[in-house]
């Protein structure tokens, strides 16, 4: 099973390179499962839409993952309660609307997809290691699904690799998102989980995390005029991975950054 993760799509920009290219990457790579952090797919870079979601469907997406801007839309509210494809931290607060895990079914295999949100410099939601625990628990590789994905959403790094520690031999994948920057330490752990602390993003990387530099550099410098930010719009640089994973065993066997 060959996965394509790509890291949050910022923007109109990031959205028209996706739209542009994801094909071709799908086609060349003979990839089986595509998932996308689509929490920045708006225009102002804050939120999706379900339009921008059924298009993401339409050029190959196979499960749109969030964060903490995945409310930032208000109808989104009411999307998600019926599009199991699009999926929110599982460590939010339970009364909220949609799913933070889901089991899909392609080719044969059942895959799970995970989604989940740190605690330190976010948005208030239920402890990640705790709820991990409880996630882990009940769905098991090769018991009651063929793979297992988890994107991780996050600020910071150490949680992140504690959670793919946390995770290793009983997962597939576990990739970070949310910082914008991709890094460099994809890896197979010890146990056989496949592992990268930040995607990065499909955006213009000319910018300071995909935003405006001149206006983020004026609003740092508190020159009056304070403008919103919004997302930069030049060339758009798609950054993700692409993990091969072994049909038997759930577990990986490579991991390459795209």
């Amino acid at each position: 099973m060959n996965l394509l993760i790509l890291g949050d799509v910022m923007g109109a920009s990031g959205r028209s390179a996706l739209k542009n290219n994801l094909p071709k990457i799908i086609a060349e790579n003979k990839i089986d499962f595509v998932i996308v952090n689509g929490e920045n797919a708006a225009d102002d870079g804050r939120g999706i839409t379900k339009l921008i979601a059924e298009e993401f469907f339409l050029k190959g997406v196979d499960v749109i993952t969030s964060g903490n801007h995945i409310w930032d839309k208000k109808e989104i509210l009411e999307y998600i309660k019926i599009e199991k494809r699009l999926l929110r931290p599982a460590n939010m607060h339970k009364d909220l609307p949609g799913k933070g895990i889901n089991i899909f079914k392609k080719k044969g295999f059942k895959i799970c997809v995970i989604n989940l949100m740190t605690n330190m410099f976010m948005l208030k939601s239920e402890n990640v290691f705790k709820k991990t625990a409880s996630i882990i628990k009940n769905i098991k590789l090769k018991k009651n699904v063929d793979f297992i994905i988890v994107d991780v959403h996050g600020e910071f790094a150490g949680e992140k690799i504690a959670l793919g520690h946390m995770l290793d031999g009983k997962s597939t994948l576990v990739f970070g998102s949310h910082t914008h920057v991709p890094t460099a330490d994809n890896i197979i752990l010890s146990k056989g989980t496949a592992y990268q602390t930040d995607l990065g993003m499909c955006g213009d990387y000319n910018s300071v995390i995909g935003l405006n530099k001149k206006i983020f550099l004026n609003n740092f410098l508190k020159i009056k005029n304070k403008q919103k930010n919004i997302p930069a719009s030049g060339k758009v640089t798609i950054c993700g991975s692409i993990v091969k994973a072994n049909n038997k065993t759930g577990l990986a066997v490579s991991i390459k950054q795209l």
